[in-house]
């Protein structure tokens, strides 16, 4: 054998020409049987992820804020995955072995064929309607609304809806969904409603300004309750209440759900209760929401329901809808390229995410970064995939804490967060992803504290760097901004050169938690910090509270202390 192998190493030695062609020969081979292979077996499993397109938020009462660019129509065919069922709205498995056997051959009539059917089959879960006309300024379904450029199906769009009680759901765009309890538009022709999800090729998902809407049949009873509204409090009534609360009604039979209900239907995002009148409005500057008094005041029973309170005539009990207030949801990039560089530096776990979505909302301006997170692109920055010098967003997310760095922008919103907070939420991020949280495992081994040692001391260099670097910085208080938004964020506002609008602010403090906040409900037992990293933390805090003072800027926040 081994006198063989010698001979024919020395043949092909003397005609490699010959050693290629057969190598090349045997390699088509193996690939003709691969692909046969690959097209006689039954697929295995269903559905189809796809990528991106562009989304814009619903606008009611418009604010200023142009319509967005629908500038490109991305497909990505991403690997097929199963489809994820709620309770509320299961598939049989003939059903799934029927969908892995449609595959996905053929043009858009295909598809569009395969969509009616889908739509047949799942009408006991939720009714298809027809395509509807959308406008961006004044939406057809006006109550919450999401975005998932790479995932967005037909099913996940009435599941989020469903779970929120909405009546109807609406796909526009391939990757936007719309909920609400009303449609207010005019029908299209089912032609306008063409573009495939981006998450689930054999679904269409609406068009270009227009919506393919579902009436979700098994949802109805969950609709009509009002355990998923928000109780606000107990306020003065208003001086002008036509005005602040511009629909009411008399309801002798008063409850709470009676005049949630009653609200939800009418759109409004806020339900005020005085005795037996129900009111409905927006938060506006005459009905602010800020000044709050004693819940005493609002303690008269309702005559609908003796074990809960309905206000009085001069003291309203109130109320935040399922309705989304859509006066500062409508995003677009600068009109014309900034002249100057704005960061919004922070410490990793800072809630530099958040400070985004509160600046996109208040002023109608996406947001750039000096990285690109797929992510967070995917849930709605548009602007993350820009180049931060592109001068087309309102400022610049930056973790950055070199002089090279800070000296590159003009002026900067610097967002400190006390560090023992800032460090478990980086923590989190970094092992969980943006909502996500870090495994006990990785809390109780050797990470958390490799973590602390590496970390806690960029914690202080990152401020100091950027008091000391920074051309014209605006420091503001992670614990300021949740305790006080309006005023906080009207600051933040004024340096990017925007006059804030104050319906606009309001608008935002009933949609200021976003898509990125973790729910709270995996909060560690235990203190994960040693006493010896609490001293050490301990020691930085004094560091940035002096450098902070000698700025004649206000220290660090009580709750910092004692530690």
């Amino acid at each position: 054998m081994a006198k063989l192998l010698v001979k024919l190493q020395r043949y092909f030695r003397r005609k490699p020409v010959r050693f290629f062609t057969l190598l090349a020969l045997y390699l088509a081979a193996g690939s003709l049987v691969f692909l046969h292979s690959g097209f006689s077996g039954e697929p295995t499993v269903t559905g189809n992820q796809r990528g991106p397109g562009t989304g814009e938020g619903p606008g009611l009462p418009y604010l200023g804020v142009m319509q967005l660019s629908r500038g490109f129509k991305a497909s990505v065919t991403m690997p097929e995955v199963g489809r994820r069922h709620g309770a509320w709205f299961k598939s049989t498995s003939k059903e799934a072995v029927e969908r892995s056997k449609a595959g996905d051959h053929g043009g858009h009539r295909s598809r569009a064929i395969r969509s009616r059917n889908a739509r047949e089959k799942e009408e006991d879960r939720a009714r298809y309607l027809g395509c509807y006309v959308d406008d961006t300024r004044q939406r057809t379904l006006r109550g919450v609304s999401f975005f998932d450029y790479k995932k967005m199906t037909v099913f996940r769009c009435q599941d989020n809806c469903a779970e929120r009680g909405y009546l109807y759901a609406g796909l526009e765009f391939g990757a936007e969904c719309y909920c609400g309890h009303k449609i207010q538009a005019s029908n299209a022709s089912e032609s306008e409603c063409n573009m495939v999800c981006k998450g689930e090729r054999s679904n269409i998902c609406g068009g270009v300004n227009r919506l393919s809407i579902y009436r979700l049949e098994l949802a109805q009873e969950s609709a009509r309750r009002y355990g998923s509204a928000i109780f606000r409090g107990c306020f003065h009534r208003p001086e002008n209440i036509s005005i602040a609360l511009p629909v009411s009604q008399v309801m002798l039979n008063m409850s709470v759900d009676k005049c949630v209900d009653f609200c939800t239907e009418k759109e409004y995002p806020l339900s005020a209760l005085a005795g037996t009148s129900c009111h409905c409005g927006f938060p506006t500057t005459l009905f602010t929401l800020h000044e709050r008094e004693d819940e005493q005041l609002c303690a008269q029973k309702c005559a609908g329901e003796e074990f809960e309170s309905c206000g009085t005539s001069e003291y309203l009990l109130v109320y935040q809808t399922q309705v989304q207030d859509n006066r500062c949801m409508d995003r677009r990039f600068l009109p014309t390229r900034a002249k100057q560089l704005v960061a919004l530096a922070s410490f990793p776990g800072a809630g530099n995410t958040w400070a985004r979505h509160l600046i996109e909302l208040a002023t109608g301006f996406y947001t750039g970064s000096y990285y690109f997170d797929g992510s967070l692109y995917n849930k709605g920055f548009k602007g993350e995939r820009d180049h931060w010098r592109s001068g087309r967003t309102i400022c610049i997310k930056t973790h950055e804490s070199g002089q090279k760095e800070i000296e590159s922008f003009d002026s900067a919103i610097l967002l400190i967060r006390n560090p023992y907070k800032a460090l478990m939420a980086e923590f989190n991020r970094k092992y969980g992803g943006h909502i996500g949280f870090a495994s006990h495992a990785h809390w109780k081994g050797k990470e958390w504290p490799e973590f602390v040692a590496n970390y806690a001391p960029w914690w202080a260099t990152h401020t100091l760097d950027w008091l000391r670097y920074g051309r014209k910085v605006l420091v503001v208080h992670f614990e300021d901004l949740k305790r006080d938004l309006f005023v906080q964020l009207q600051r933040m506002v004024g340096l990017l050169g925007i006059t804030a609008c104050e319906d606009r602010l309001l608008c935002v403090e009933g949609q200021k938690d976003g898509n990125f906040k973790r729910s709270g409900l995996r909060k560690l037992e235990y203190d994960p910090y040693t006493p010896e990293m609490r001293k050490v933390i301990s020691g930085y805090i004094r560091t940035v509270d002096a450098a902070l003072k000698l700025r004649n800027l206000s220290g660090v926040p009580e709750d910092y202390y004692p530690r």
